[in-house]
């Protein structure tokens, strides 16, 4: 499920201004549900979230198209 984890990275990296702070871990239960986390410099997190969380939305929805595609299931939190 690495091309998840790449898939998060590369849509934050491209639109926070501290690209190098972006982290974003990824876990697996026994199910096959994928959690992933995306930490970012607390001056972005309003970039990643965006108005009324629509650039956050946005990115669980691109996520939950990509993790069916692999044929699980996928949820995002950002810290």
């Amino acid at each position: 499920m690495a091309q998840l984890k790449q898939l998060v990275e590369y849509i934050a990296q491209s639109i926070v201004t501290h690209p190098e702070e972006v982290v974003v871990t990824e876990e697996e239960n026994e199910q096959g549900r994928v959690f992933i986390t995306l930490q970012v410099h607390p001056d972005d997190k309003g970039k990643v979230i965006g108005r009324q969380g629509r650039v956050a939305q946005s990115i669980r929805s691109l996520l939950r198209v990509a993790a069916v595609k692999n044929g699980v299931h996928a949820n995002l939190d950002i810290d």
